[in-house]
């Protein structure tokens, strides 16, 4: 007879499910490790709000669950993206609270040339749509820039390719910001570089540029995807200096090349377009004085011509002044018979002013005046009165005001004023030191006296009513009492 399954399985180990799904996990990280895997991006919804991001890898028959750790999607070059094509190098996990495994992705790539294209074209589309290509936000070049900034490798052969061409055409100074122009890093450093020109200050130690060339040599897409990136792009489209891209050969498009000013094919031909040809100039300024020259020497000879033509045509000089000369000779001719003429005219008019001028007339203006200065005499004393008069009056109204506030009034009355040897009126008895000499002025004069005592004062008399204060109306019509003075 059989035996029970139980018993058949009784010398096998048990394992919690815990410590089953930690053997797997162990086994899975400790077989594959490290791993890169290809496959096209699913499920992406951009980061979760924790900041991590959560997706699966697939192919045509498989699918993988993977996560990126935030802190490695902030360091990542390339962001995931919904169906795009990558390779992913990470480590193999299992997540036990699921029952799957997973790779934990720590780099992330584009999967050939494709994926990159299409991710190139739809960065393109977007920073297309925010406007950073359009030709109306594009600055023109100067004709002949003083400063000519570079970003590039300084180690390249881009940077002596273009200094070599300005030497050729038009030497000029020229500022190099070295940068790495592809790999890790490349990109924040093309966009600081660009950044960096664009904070100089005019007039500072070091010039600010008037033209930025953002020069690299040829390579691959992926050699040249620095030039892709959104900081880039944006750098270029903000810089106030206008800017020239030449990056890679004249086949060769990157994202910034739509956002720089001028786009050059190579970067010599940046350096070509940057500046004119000296010696190119040297023969057009020539030429254009010689052109100058000979054109003022046929408007000099054409004016010389339309100057004889007007000479030809005016009248002989002694014809001019035929008529004038006939005139001045009638005029002088004339002139001893009209002064004699005018003469006895004035003689006649003073004879007859000098007949209205007899003894008789002069006295009656002479008693006219007479009479108007007495008049104004008069009018003088009688104003001199008057003022004086006015004068008079105010002067004894001060005096009776004078009179009504002087203290001599209070003397008439019985009181005494008293003066100290210096001449000052003492108000208390308390300022008296014995012996102390005193000036007491009466209504009638003044007598000396020495002072005889302490000082102290002498004992409050006792109060006496008060007579009833008089009430008095103002001339406004309101009752209000007035005391006595005293």
């Amino acid at each position: 007879m059989p035996a029970a399954p139980a018993e058949i399985l009784s010398n096998s180990p048990e394992f919690t499910v815990s410590e089953l799904s930690s053997a797997l996990k162990r086994t899975v990280e400790d077989t594959y490790g490290h791993v890169r895997v290809r496959g096209e991006i699913s499920g992406f919804r951009g980061p979760h709000s924790s900041g991590h991001c959560y997706f699966a890898l697939k192919d045509d028959s498989a699918k993988i669950e993977a996560v990126i750790w935030k802190g490695v999607h902030g360091r990542m070059r390339f962001k995931p993206q919904e169906g795009l094509e990558v390779i992913a190098t990470g480590k193999l996990t299992t997540y036990p609270g699921s029952s799957k495994y997973q790779i934990v992705i720590e780099a992330i790539e584009p999967a050939g040339v494709g994926a990159l294209m299409a991710l190139m074209e739809e960065r393109k589309k977007k920073l297309a749509a925010e406007g950073l290509f359009d030709e109306a936000r594009k600055q023109l070049l100067p004709w002949l820039p003083e400063v000519i900034g570079v970003v590039t490798s300084p180690t390249g052969a881009v940077i002596r390719d273009i200094l070599h061409r300005l030497e050729d055409r038009f030497p000029r100074r020229v500022l190099v910001w070295p940068v790495r122009v592809q790999g890790e890093g490349s990109a924040e450093q093309i966009a600081a570089a660009i950044h960096g020109f664009n904070a100089l200050e005019d007039g500072g130690k070091i010039p600010r540029p008037d033209l930025l060339i953002v020069a690299r040599g040829g390579g691959s897409l992926e050699d040249l995807w620095s030039f892709n990136e959104e900081i880039v792009v944006r750098a270029a489209a903000e810089s106030m200096i206008p800017l020239i891209s030449a990056v890679g050969h004249e086949t060769d498009v990157t994202l910034i090349d739509f956002a720089a000013d001028k786009r050059a094919p190579t970067p010599t031909a940046a350096a070509e377009m940057a500046v004119p040809v000296r010696a190119e100039l040297f023969v057009e300024v020539t030429s254009l004085a010689r052109r100058s020259l000979a054109s003022w020497q046929r408007i000099q000879e054409h004016r010389r011509s339309e100057l004889r033509s007007a000479s030809r045509a005016l009248p002989k000089l002694h014809d001019l002044l035929a008529i004038p000369r006939q005139r001045l000779d009638r005029a002088s001719a004339q002139l001893p018979r009209a002064l004699r003429a005018n003469a006895h005219v004035y003689e006649r008019r003073l004879s007859a002013i000098g007949g209205r001028l007899t003894v008789t007339t002069l006295r009656s203006q002479i008693d006219r005046g007479k009479e108007r200065v007495e008049r104004l005499a008069a009018s003088a004393r009688r104003c001199a009165d008057l003022h004086i008069r006015q004068r008079e009056t105010r002067l004894k109204y001060v005096a009776q005001l004078l009179n009504a506030l002087s203290y001599k009034g209070v003397l008439d009355r019985g009181f005494a004023l008293v003066r100290d040897e210096h001449g000052q009126p003492l108000h208390a008895a308390a300022s008296v030191d014995n012996g102390q000499r005193l000036t007491i002025e009466f209504a009638d004069g003044r007598v000396s006296a020495t002072a005889d005592g302490d000082g102290t004062p002498a004992a409050k008399p006792k109060a006496v009513p008060a007579k009833p204060a008089s009430k008095r109306t103002t001339d406004f019509g309101v009752k209000k009492v007035q005391g006595d003075l005293f």
